[in-house]
């Protein structure tokens, strides 16, 4: 096998034709390169060939897959085109994306680790600045997006938030429920950002929505009341616990203020100092919180109950329901439950 085909095969290069490989100064692989005959002279965004325009600023480098732990690059001349549709342009190179500093094979192990760990440690370990990471990852989904329209199909989706930066910056996600995968993303966590999706989406795609999950937030409910009336709206179950949570804590401090107001002291602390035994899982319970709470179901009978309606959010089947229930039916569902208990 000849040399060239050996560096051809280790730096990656298709449709390129490989004139020389050089150590610098700095101890990097320098290898110089230059299109093949049937790449040349094409535009960098459309990739139709145009006629010249000048050479350009001269030779460009681009990084590539390192080489064990040698850096190397590919250099060669950067001319430009002049393209009816886009004007003057750099030439195309079939090594790398137009406007990029790195190879394709660089860019696709970027993106990939940026998938699977931290941005800082991508950067890290690949050796280039944390907002090179950033700029690569948007140009690989970039080209990944025209080649897929990943919102087709959808039939069950989740909409939440997340927050992305320190400030209480956030992005609104949506993600396919049938395939576990995001579908749609973009800053912001207000009506406007969910009607962005749904423009996305179109009037046709999301008539064809079968259920939407969610949590209560306002900005996403007057939303989907709007566009997909008919769509069922549902809440994980994280919410379902979290309200009973709230409906539990609710009851122990009215049982607690009213210790207080009738002067038993006593009974008042060892409500005050139930909280987070009542709010633990009862598995996790310690000896000590075990104790304290077989007390309170003698001390206290209706707070014992609504620690009863938490732990079957948390264990009973029964509850299954509450989980894909509208969530305008949700709360009045919860309270209707407790007032029952309650009362028993």
């Amino acid at each position: 096998m000849r040399k060239d085909r050996v560096w051809a095969g280790l730096l990656g290069l298709e449709r390129a034709v490989l004139e020389s490989v050089e150590i610098d100064d700095n101890g990097q692989v320098v290898a110089a390169v230059r299109p093949h005959h049937r790449e040349r002279d094409r535009c960098g965004v459309c990739g139709r060939r145009c006629p010249g325009f000048d050479l350009g600023e001269g030779r460009r480098r681009w990084r590539a897959l390192d080489l064990g732990t040698t850096i190397a690059y590919l250099e060669a001349d950067a001319p430009r085109v002049n393209c009816e549709e886009h004007g003057v342009v750099v030439c195309a190179v079939p090594w790398a994306r137009h406007g990029s500093r790195f190879t394709l094979a660089f860019e696709q192990q970027v993106a990939w680790l940026a998938v699977n760990t931290s941005g800082s440690a991508v950067a890290e370990l690949m050796r280039i600045a944390w907002r090179s990471v950033g700029a690569i990852c948007e140009r690989v989904a970039a080209e990944a997006g025209r080649d897929a329209d990943l919102l087709a199909g959808l039939r069950r989706i989740g909409i939440d938030e997340i927050s992305h930066r320190k400030g209480h910056r956030y992005l609104t996600v949506v993600v396919d429920h049938d395939t576990g995968r995001l579908v749609w993303a973009a800053p912001g966590r207000d009506k406007a950002t969910v009607e962005a999706f749904f423009d996305a989406l179109g009037e046709k795609r999301t008539k064809r929505l079968k259920l939407v999950s969610c949590d209560m937030a306002g900005w996403i409910e007057a939303v989907l009341a709007k566009r997909c009336p008919k769509a069922k709206r549902c809440v994980d179950p994280f919410h379902v616990v979290q309200l009973a949570t709230d409906a539990l804590d609710k009851v122990r401090r009215e049982v607690w203020n009213e210790a207080r107001r009738t002067g038993q002291a006593d009974a008042a602390r060892e409500l005050k100092g139930a909280r987070f035994c009542l709010w633990k899982n009862p598995e996790n319970l310690t000896a000590h919180q075990q104790s304290k709470l077989a007390g309170l179901e003698r001390l206290n009978r209706p707070l014992f109950r609504a620690y009863l309606l938490l732990c079957r959010c948390l264990h009973n089947s029964s509850y299954a329901d509450l989980r894909v229930m509208p969530t305008s039916a949700l709360k009045p569902a919860l309270q209707a439950e407790i007032a029952l208990m309650m009362s028993a």
